[in-house]
């Protein structure tokens, strides 16, 4: 297994509406500083922050998969589809945008959130209507052990379904305790520390272990099907956003 960590130096910046919202980003654009440019179908990640009001204003998107993820606060949604929506932490936003959709959002009060892209085949994407849908926490499956608490945000039994093959979890690593993430044979899996700091291991080997700490982003290769070790180090807990992708996909990928 290759684990390799991004510390928040080596990510994408990026802000809107005069720096009222700010963004960190493991995955950005070329030219944004970030050292990873897409994981697989995995092609951009945001983490967006703001302590009061703000907003981006009608902008387009054809082809991809956008998913936003709130942790903190309330964000609203408006789209050339007649959608008028606000999503509250814990939920989740979805927009296919297929053949072509503009949006605005905006920031309703202090927030905390994710808007992450991933790309289908677009060549047939660009075929289809664009959608939106809009999800409340509580529609997600919850499991809670002695060790962790894990939140299903695509996958298993969690109301979203998308084109691309994707699995994503909130995981929240009880202090002292570790949260073992199976990993499979010719997947990728990516980890975003939120909250606190641990560590991140190869199950299968006790001697690599890597510090992971709060806003690092951690990118791990498997040889072969294996599983990963996240220690929450301390007396806070570790707070981690997974997403698994394929590592490689049948079809051509967008050059950014």
């Amino acid at each position: 297994m290759e684990i390799k960590i991004f510390k928040p130096q080596n990510q994408a910046k990026g802000e809107f509406d005069g720096g009222k919202i700010v963004e960190q980003k493991p995955i950005g654009f070329s030219g944004e500083g970030a050292l990873i440019k897409r994981v697989g179908p995995l092609f951009y990640w945001a983490w967006a922050q703001s302590t009061g009001e703000g907003g981006i204003g009608l902008h387009p998107h054809r082809g991809f998969e956008i998913l936003t993820y709130v942790i903190k606060g309330r964000g609203r949604h408006e789209d050339t589809l007649g959608t008028d929506n606000v999503v509250g932490a814990g939920g989740v936003q979805v927009m296919q945008a297929g053949s072509g959709v503009s949006h605005a959002e905006s920031i309703l009060e202090p927030y905390e959130g994710f808007q992450i892209w991933f790309e289908p085949y677009l060549t047939e994407a660009l075929k289809t209507t664009p959608t939106y849908n809009h999800y409340d926490h509580e529609e997600f499956p919850l499991t809670e052990t002695e060790d962790a608490t894990v939140k299903t945000v695509i996958g298993g039994e969690a109301p979203v379904k998308i084109v691309t093959e994707v699995r994503m979890w909130d995981v929240t690593v009880k202090p002292g305790r570790t949260f073992v993430q199976p990993v499979r044979e010719d997947y990728s899996l990516t980890a975003l520390a939120i909250r606190g700091d641990g560590t991140v291991a190869d199950a299968a080997s006790s001697t690599d272990v890597m510090a992971l700490r709060h806003k690092d982003f951690a990118v791990i290769e498997p040889e072969q099907a294996t599983a990963a070790n996240f220690t929450a180090t301390g007396d806070a807990e570790l707070r981690l956003i997974l997403i698994e992708v394929p590592a490689q996909v049948k079809y051509p990928l967008y050059r950014k």
